[in-house]
């Protein structure tokens, strides 16, 4: 009986390694079922990890990192989540999701569904660590024409906001502050201004400042005006252009005032992992 001939050698197995982030063993085993083939050899240690990964997905993933990435008129904001910060901080973690961020960009506007591609990322770095990840959310934004954006992301990159505007566009460090602010801001900003904020939620803060000026033995008159003001402060509180600006030392200019009267912000994006 002839003895196999062993058609891959120890660089090659090496090389593997290098290449997959696998250990010895389990590369020298995919060599060998493959027959020296490095390619079908990496695919077959794919499909096999890949495999026994999936039997790990209800494992909670409480940590990860946020990207942006802006590219003209165009943007995109991702989250990939994965169980430890011991992962979240690794270097092939984070390059990934730099990756993921830029396949981001080619998305359909509006958002985004892991395709192929991020998938495979994503399981790329899933597989060689052992911990169970995920792409998990999404936004692809489109400026039109004299538009664009800003961002900020938190330097422990937990954190980010971007934001789209219109008109003349404001220097860059107002911008990047306003996506501290919506980053920072407690309260966060439900929306830009009392148009986006829902009606019901207007009219509910409305009767209930009535009901308790009404209580109170407020007249009619001085009811109406109590509860208009109890509305004006939420407003004042909660969505973006009325609260006051984080980074004026004064607490007085409000976030309108720090973007000046020449530009309009469309809408903005605020990502915290594992939160809203």
């Amino acid at each position: 009986m002839e003895a196999s001939t062993v058609s891959f050698t120890p660089k090659d197995v090496m090389k593997l390694r290098e290449k997959t982030g696998l250990g010895m063993m389990d590369c020298k085993e995919a060599l060998t079922v493959n027959n020296g083939d490095m390619k079908a050899a990496e695919e077959w240690l794919r499909a096999k990890m890949k495999g026994k990964m999936d039997t790990r997905t209800e494992r909670a993933t409480g940590e990860g990192r946020v990207a942006i990435v802006i590219d003209g008129t165009n943007a995109a904001i991702i989250e990939v989540q994965c169980e430890t910060d011991f992962t979240a901080r690794n270097d092939d973690f984070n390059k990934m999701v730099k990756d993921v961020a830029a396949m981001a960009l080619k998305a359909p506007v509006g958002p985004i569904k892991a395709d192929a591609a991020i998938t495979k990322r994503v399981d790329d770095v899933r597989i060689t660590t052992g911990e169970n990840m995920s792409f998990a959310r999404g936004e692809r934004l489109q400026a039109n024409a004299g538009g664009g954006f800003g961002s900020y992301v938190h330097h422990d990159n937990k954190r980010g906001a971007m934001v789209q505007f219109e008109g003349k566009a404001p220097p860059q460090d107002v911008l990047t502050g306003v996506c501290m602010h919506i980053v920072a801001h407690v309260p966060p900003p439900v929306a830009v201004d009392q148009a986006g904020v829902d009606a019901a939620t207007i009219s509910k803060i409305h009767a209930a400042g009535l009901a308790e000026a009404k209580e109170a033995g407020k007249p009619e008159q001085i009811a109406g005006k109590i509860a208009d003001g109890k509305v004006r402060k939420y407003l004042e509180e909660n969505t973006l252009l009325d609260q006051k600006y984080v980074r004026d030392p004064a607490g007085k200019q409000s976030v309108r005032d720090a973007l000046g009267k020449d530009v309009k912000i469309i809408r903005f994006v605020r990502y915290t992992v594992g939160g809203s």
